[in-house]
């Protein structure tokens, strides 16, 4: 085993997956998607689905929001914005704000992959870029050296991603078979993966980040619920990030050198 320059400079760990060239990566990261990226995907789209269905929404419409969206969180807002008669502009702007997140998923995984790598194509890419495909990537990335971490990440999300429609049609024809608590249970499973994913995360800022979170998500819903997930984020990643960059990083490059 040997450090990659990446992983070197921040100490997080060893090159441990070493493919013979670009598409074994690929199928690497698509046997990867088969398993329960793929399943807690298909489960909450099949959540989703059955929410347009009750909703009075049609097939179509549910369907492709998956297909061209992609986004779950932003997925949902867009349908009750919709039902609810809210005018375009005001619908734009929430599904921005709600799809906001993909900016620091975005600068904090694509920099990880090779500079010949970081072209154009990459607007295109990024379209794969959720939740589920941003956990696994962040979490395997260190253990692949930088030139296989697209071709991983493009075989990782582009399964995830073909069967979001699929989950959200069956799950649109089957709500009425299945009670609204476990529909809603369903849609809430991806994030709920994501989180247990994201814990296997080696730097201790992010396991930080997610453990202040939950302390300090109730305490903010508390004092305003309209905006305690906004400020749970903001003050549980600052903390986060402030004692990681204080007492941690150092320790764990010491470690690692040593």
């Amino acid at each position: 085993m040997r450090f990659s320059k990446l992983d070197e400079k921040v100490g997080i760990g060893y090159v441990t997956q070493v493919f013979a060239d670009k598409r074994q990566a690929f199928w690497s990261g698509f046997r990867q998607a088969l398993g329960a990226p793929m399943m807690v995907l298909f489960a909450g789209m099949i959540g989703f689905g059955a929410m347009g269905h009750t909703n009075g929404m049609n097939a179509w419409f549910t369907g492709l929001t998956s297909l061209l969206m992609f986004a779950l969180p932003g997925q949902v807002v867009l349908l009750e914005m919709v039902i609810s008669g809210s005018s375009f502009l005001a619908i734009a702007l929430a599904v921005t704000l709600t799809s906001a997140r993909f900016i620091t998923m975005t600068i904090t995984l694509f920099p990880q992959m090779a500079k010949e790598d970081r072209s154009n194509k990459l607007y295109a890419y990024v379209h794969l870029l959720a939740m589920t495909a941003w956990a696994v990537s962040m979490r395997e990335f260190p253990k692949i050296e930088p030139k296989y971490r697209l071709s991983y990440f493009l075989g990782l999300g582009l399964p995830c991603w073909l069967i979001s429609m699929p989950g959200t049609v069956l799950g649109y024809f089957l709500a009425g078979m299945v009670p609204n608590a476990v529909t809603l249970a369903l849609v809430f499973i991806n994030p709920l993966f994501f989180l247990l994913t994201f814990t296997e995360v080696k730097p201790w800022g992010n396991r930080l980040a997610i453990g202040l979170g939950c302390v300090l998500g109730p305490l903010f819903f508390l004092l305003d619920k309209d905006s305690s997930l906004l400020a749970t984020g903001l003050v549980a990643g600052t903390l986060a990030y402030v004692l990681d960059r204080q007492f941690l990083r150092d320790r764990t490059v010491e470690v690692v050198k040593s």
